[in-house]
């Protein structure tokens, strides 16, 4: 019992080595095509009795179960006892799902089988576009499971872009980092006397009609993430003000940065991202997001120079925590929901960070709204906490009456605090974020106070002029107007 394998080679069978060749149309064999849709299996049928596959591509609609039922059909024709040849499109060991399906499971019967690779489509893209891949990289994709993001600072070759709708996913793809305009090679039966080689935009490539034979050959281009940080390495080397920085030049940068990616967050509906989406109220966070990325980048650069870590280390190391705190994901661990989860991070937290009090390394330049909040959370995460909300919002009014009640200056500071601080707790048991909350009341006063300012003059009057009654009668105007 034995199977070869033979790989037809990416066209006609003027690509396959004569020896090759000759053992393809030795009659005394039976071959078994993995598909007749390839100009090398259809030139072969005509010349002897083939088998074909493609009988299980339309009776079945998941690949795995297609490439399972083809090896079984392979082996299973091994047991009559004459050679059995599998003859696969290109190169038997490029982009060859059933190969080592076949190989593994040929092993654990005990057949014996021989695998000549033939020529691969790689090899024509690199002729025909004029790529080393060694001395230039290279990345190949498939246009079946793009990844996301996607990288292209290296050159690209992204394979089985076999219909418009797979044209268009490849357009799409690439529409997120490069221009529409920007052009690329679509590379079409490559081998064949009817090869295409055409130039076309990102954008116009998703209306092209591609075959079973179609590629799309991008040229390494610094986009995306990467050619972020790639810019602005060379900025840092090439510009006067990105070279004087500091880590502490750049950290008010950090700051307001965040700040106003908070500003913009704040501005999408409350379910956000459920719902309708608002794209212009996304576009405002998607570029705050960018400003406060630059930021990151930035820092990791200036980390880079003297050797501390780089962006990789930093997306590494998240990435690592991000799984040692997520064990119910990652590991066996079973939890019931979210509280539960909380309350596994602060453990896992707490033994990674050797604290003493969960009350450890909250820092204290937090604005104390977002530091309240965290602090709650984690008293929380142990089960200090009060179950009902009417037993918290019970606490604020006392709270707010022992103002009432305070005598001097230091003590109604220490109430105010007390107030502020179950307000936070208030909007935590209710599920809203204080932060936010404020920040919307804030937004709120200042849109009505304008309003104010604009009733009273379009009376004539001054701000500063303006009695208590004709203030009020504004204010109601404009809080009825802003309801």
């Amino acid at each position: 019992m034995s199977i070869t394998i033979i790989g037809l080679g990416p066209a006609g069978l003027d690509l396959v080595e004569s020896t090759h060749l000759d053992l393809l149309i030795d009659e005394s064999s039976i071959v078994i095509a993995r598909t007749m849709s390839h100009p090398a299996a259809s030139s072969l049928a005509a010349m002897r009795s083939i088998e074909s596959c493609d009988d299980l591509y339309e009776a079945l609609d998941d690949f795995d179960a297609i490439y399972a039922s083809i090896v079984d059909r392979v082996l299973a024709a091994s047991d009559g006892g004459q050679p059995v040849i599998y003859a696969v499109p290109g190169s038997a060991l490029v982009g060859e799902r059933t190969v080592p399906m076949l190989r593994t499971k040929a092993d654990n019967m005990g057949v014996r089988v021989r695998v000549i690779a033939g020529l691969s489509f790689l090899d024509l893209v690199f002729s025909v576009v004029g790529l080393d891949p060694i001395a230039d990289g290279l990345q190949v994709l498939d246009a079946r499971a793009l990844p996301d993001p996607m990288p292209l600072h290296l050159p690209t070759v992204i394979t089985q872009v076999d219909s418009p709708l797979r044209a268009a996913d490849v357009s799409v793809a690439l529409g997120r980092t490069l221009d529409s305009s920007h052009e690329v090679t679509v590379l079409d039966r490559l081998g064949s006397d009817n090869e295409r080689v055409e130039r076309c935009s990102v954008g116009s490539l998703a209306t092209y009609a591609g075959s079973e034979r179609t590629t799309v050959y991008v040229e390494a281009v610094s986009t995306g993430l990467l050619g972020l940080v790639a810019t602005n390495r060379i900025l840092r080397k090439q510009c006067p003000w990105d070279r004087k920085q500091t880590h502490h030049s750049l950290l008010t940068h950090l700051i307001e940065e965040a700040y106003e990616a908070a500003d913009a967050i704040a501005q999408l509906p409350s379910d956000s991202p459920a719902g309708e989406p608002d794209f212009g109220a996304y576009a405002e966070v998607e570029e705050e997001l960018g400003d406060l990325l630059l930021q990151v980048v930035f820092h990791a650069t200036l980390a880079s120079e003297t050797g501390a870590f780089d962006v990789d280390e930093v997306a590494e190391g998240i990435r690592r925590k991000l799984v040692a705190r997520h064990p119910h994901v990652f590991g066996d661990v079973s939890v019931a929901d979210a509280d539960e989860v909380l309350a596994n991070w602060e453990q896992i937290k707490a033994e990674e960070k050797q604290r003493d009090s969960l009350m450890d390394d909250i820092p204290s330049g937090m604005p104390a709204v977002v530091r309240a909040y965290k602090v709650q959370s984690r008293a929380r995460s142990v089960g200090f906490d009060w179950v009902d909300t009417n037993d918290v919002i019970a606490v604020l009014r006392s709270e707010i009456d022992e103002l009432a009640g305070a005598s001097d200056e230091a003590a109604v500071m220490h109430e105010i605090g007390d107030i502020l601080f179950s307000a936070v707790n208030v909007a935590r048991h209710v599920g809203v974020d204080p932060e936010v909350a404020l920040r919307l009341g804030v937004d709120r006063f200042m849109r009505r106070f304008r309003a104010v300012e604009t009733t009273i003059a379009d009376t004539g009057g001054t701000m500063s002029d303006a009695t208590l009654e004709e203030l009020g009668a504004a204010w109601a105007l404009a809080k009825s107007s802003d309801a």
